[in-house]
């Protein structure tokens, strides 16, 4: 087990606080902040600290791919770490977003690598030939837009702020309130004209903020349209957004998003674990490029409330366990109250730790030990022993753990 240094994405919508703070730097940074990359992506890769200085985790991998990853992993991945691992401290909303399904992500690379278009182009969909399932779990309380409301909820909605020129959209998904229906508007509403667009959304966030005004049964939504619509004038995702569930969670809370599934995060810090890729296809909330046949191809219609985990618990680790096999998470957190427990990380498995609260301490079988302070973090190889990691202080202390995913399911996308 051995220290890493990682990298900061500095995004636009990110904060100037979080992520600072928890490294111990200054406050406020220098620009925003907004995701701090822990694993092996060739975007950003971590580095790996030893006594005669540092080495990219990616470099390591390639050395020894067996003894980092485990035979099995190492076969499966074709020595590439499967999961990466980010804290993300958002500030602001990000871009409406979906990601891809491995066959889509495998075709899309293909093709794009035949066209020609760089890898780091802005209109690049595919920079990696991978799916990029994910999990997100709040540190803080997190607020977030995910995957398509139930269509009669929906329409109920819609009707409670409808307009004379929404009428006839709200009569779209009212008239066949189903994934059909929700692809039809969803459809309609992304391919709208900017003049059509620039005509519609007066009046919908003017009835939005009359609804706030009367205390109305879709309060929240309607203050997110309205945040959205300040943000990103003119802009289509200010519609989608009116179709997705609204979401608060709880610390310790998380959802799983699998391919095809629309969200956008909105204000809030949490840990992230997805499959080893940078693959977004963008629906609106953004300057950037949106490539919506691409995005239509992608997305997934159902629909639902969205399922939430607060993992499954053994003492002071909770594990959330999803479909994906690149990867799963757990949370390991000890009150100011409670016994300081020990927890037992089984070794044979590539493990990133991330301290969030406290100080942590990790002990191997073999006697080796290190010691991790809030914002520090370790890679664990597979050729390592069983870790026993334990509180070394008083007061809260939390980390969080990535592996390779078990395959036993648990966290539904919706």
């Amino acid at each position: 087990m051995q220290l890493l240094n990682n990298r900061v994405r500095p995004y636009a919508w990110g904060s100037r606080t979080t992520i600072a703070e928890l490294l111990g730097r200054a406050v406020p940074a220098p620009h925003p902040e907004a995701e701090l990359w822990l694993g092996a992506h060739p975007g950003d890769p971590s580095t790996v600290v030893h006594d005669e200085g540092e080495r990219s985790l990616l470099d390591v991998l390639a050395e020894d791919p067996t003894g980092q990853l485990g035979p099995d992993v190492a076969a499966r991945w074709g020595g590439r770490l499967p999961f990466l691992l980010k804290v993300l401290a958002a500030e602001e909303p990000l871009s409406l977003q979906a990601h891809p399904s491995a066959a889509q992500a495998a075709e899309g690379y293909a093709r794009e690598e035949k066209a020609g278009i760089p890898r780091e182009a802005g209109n690049r969909n595919y920079p990696d030939p991978t799916a990029k399932p994910e999990l997100l779990c709040a540190v803080t309380e997190f607020h977030a837009l995910a995957g398509f409301r139930e269509p009669a909820r929906t329409v109920e909605l819609l009707r409670a702020i409808e307009t004379p020129a929404l009428s006839g959209h709200v009569g779209l998904l009212a008239g066949e309130p189903n994934g059909e229906g929700l692809r039809a508007l969803f459809t309609t509403w992304i391919t709208l004209p900017q003049p059509a667009i620039d005509a519609l959304l007066p009046d919908l966030l003017d009835a939005c903020v009359a609804h706030v005004k009367d205390h109305g049964e879709f309060e929240l939504e309607c203050r997110t349209v309205l945040e959205l619509g300040e943000r990103y004038p003119g802009d289509c995702g200010v519609l989608a957004a009116l179709l997705l569930n609204r979401l608060v969670l709880a610390p310790g809370e998380a959802i799983f998003l699998p391919a095809g599934n629309l969200h956008t995060y909105l204000h809030g810090t949490g840990v992230e674990v997805l499959a080893n890729s940078d693959n977004v296809l963008r629906g609106g909330l953004t300057p950037k490029h949106v490539d919506v046949p691409e995005l239509l191809r992608v997305l997934d219609f159902s629909f639902g409330d969205m399922a939430r985990s607060t993992g499954e618990e053994n003492g002071p680790r909770r594990v959330y366990r999803t479909a994906a096999p690149e990867f799963e998470l757990s949370r390991v957190e000890w009150s100011a109250d409670e016994p300081r427990t020990e927890v037992k990380l089984e070794g044979g498995t590539p493990r990133i730790l991330v301290c969030v609260d406290g100080d942590v301490r990790a002990v191997a079988v073999d006697g080796r030990e290190l010691g991790l302070r809030r914002g520090m973090s370790m890679w664990v190889p597979a050729a390592d022993p069983d870790v026993v990691i334990a509180p070394a202080g008083d007061g809260r202390v939390r980390l969080f753990a990535a592996t390779v995913g078990s395959g036993t399911g648990g966290v539904s996308g919706l």
